[in-house]
């Protein structure tokens, strides 16, 4: 064939000279777009208490009605599909942590989500009240076991219910009497299959029970359940913090005799490394069964240690701690393999908000508007609330039984502000024992 005649044009400035490659331009990436739409069902309130009847039906209605809800943010759907294994440790706190004694704890604390400002308030009926705010984002009711009385209700937004809805097995799991404070109807009323001591969890009866041992009887049944939602309510962190009244404390006692505190302060720690030897064990089973970056855990106290003096907390604490807020201040664990970077989130925040938090970042159907706590990480104003009625938010610290307003910032507050905030405060109590009351949930027409 014919040659092609050498070029006489002048190369351009595209072309390889000598060999040279040619520089390649990046194209500058596309931010993603963030959905900032409102955490919202499709639930028209005004209409709702315009035709209602029922007086105290129709003022919730029309709360709600304006009530602002959370947005979506960035971090919405960021575990849609994972699995999810949620905790509430008995007393558990930050004078628990030790990166030698509770390695498993600190590893979870200081990586995934990192939350420096978290309080885990204490309730009426303690335990059982702060596991119904753990697991409703509701305030319960003073003079009741608020768990109990809501097994009558709908709990659409129960875990167990949201995730059975999505096609995940929903287990809960008490190494203690299945019964105590009426689990046995609360937790299938939340949508669990449920097993405690005396209904199918067998483990040795010795007082309080192992963590590790309800763990390792437990894990075998739904590790190969992928989806699942797993929720526990641990025991062996349960007072009496001495090496006479708690099994635990004494099955651990050799890993903290060589530290300098008292045998109080040494038998909570000890008790607390039963915990952390079961999610030591929790975390190799979903490793090895290659889940850990397809696996939520989230775990918070119901209460502080209050079985332990203040002067052993403050001995734990090493310094003397404030009994209005400080006290309450705790850990948050929000921890998966799939998390790269630790997460540091400084809002205050309490575990009233766990369940919106988590149900945005699973993208579940929920209404903001419906909780009394509300998602962390979107951009609402946080607001931290004690069963004094004591609060919290980004400006100020109310201590209701003094009166004592301690700012925040370098901003001039106003007393409007925080006659508001009182106010804001006072109805989220009321609203949330007429949830309870009414059934409000069943009210509101979703399935």
């Amino acid at each position: 064939g014919e040659s092609k005649p050498p070029s006489t044009e002048a190369p351009s400035n595209n072309d390889n000279i000598e060999g040279q490659k040619p520089e390649e331009v990046e194209p500058t990436p596309t931010p993603p777009i963030i959905d900032t739409s409102p955490n919202t069902l499709d639930i028209d309130f005004a209409a709702l208490a315009e035709k209602e009847t029922n007086s105290k039906l129709k003022d919730m209605h029309e709360y709600f009605n304006q009530v602002s809800p959370t947005l979506k943010n960035e971090y919405t759907g960021m575990f849609e599909g994972y699995n999810l294994i949620f905790l509430t440790a008995e007393g558990f706190s930050p004078w628990a942590v030790h990166k030698e004694l509770t390695p498993t704890l600190y590893k979870l604390i200081n990586e995934g989500f990192v939350f420096n400002n978290f309080y885990t308030p204490l309730w009426w009926a303690s335990t059982i009240d702060g596991e119904y705010v753990a697991t409703t984002s509701l305030i319960p009711k003073s003079g009741t076991i608020s768990y109990t009385q809501s097994a009558n209700n709908f709990m659409p937004f129960a875990f167990g219910n949201q995730f059975a809805k999505l096609g995940y097995s929903t287990r809960a799991y008490h190494n203690h009497t299945y019964t105590y404070y009426d689990r046995h109807i609360s937790y299938p009323n939340m949508g669990y299959d449920y097993k405690g001591v005396g209904n199918g969890l067998n483990v040795t009866k010795v007082w309080p029970e192992s963590d590790l041992e309800m763990m390792e009887e437990t894990i075998p049944e739904y590790i190969k359940d992928h989806p699942f939602h797993t929720y526990y309510m641990t025991v062996s962190g349960h007072m009496n913090y001495t090496f006479a009244g708690n099994s635990m404390s004494t099955k651990n006692r050799a890993e903290v005799d060589h530290l300098a505190y008292s045998d109080e302060s040494k038998a909570y720690i000890a008790c607390n490394i039963e915990l952390d030897k079961a999610l030591e064990k929790l975390l190799k089973e979903l490793e090895e069964n290659d889940l850990a970056d397809k696996t939520v855990i989230a775990l918070s106290a119901e209460h502080y240690p209050y079985g332990l003096d203040k002067k052993h907390i403050d001995e734990l604490a090493g310094h003397e701690v404030e009994e209005n807020f400080e006290l309450y201040k705790n850990n948050f664990i929000l921890w998966s393999a799939s998390i790269e970077e630790p997460i540091v989130v400084d809002k205050a925040s309490s575990s009233l908000d766990i369940i919106p938090t988590l149900s945005n970042l699973f993208g579940l159907d929920y209404d903001s508007r419906l909780f009394i706590g509300q998602d962390i990480l979107s951009d609402s104003d946080p607001l931290v609330v004690f069963s004094n009625r004591s609060f919290i938010t980004d400006k100020i610290m109310y201590n209701s039984r003094t009166g004592k307003v301690t700012n925040l910032t370098e901003e001039e507050v106003s007393k409007e502000y925080i006659e508001k905030m009182n106010n804001i405060v006072q109805y989220k109590f009321l609203i949330s024992e007429n949830i309870l009351d009414l059934d409000y949930y069943s009210h509101i027409g979703i399935k």
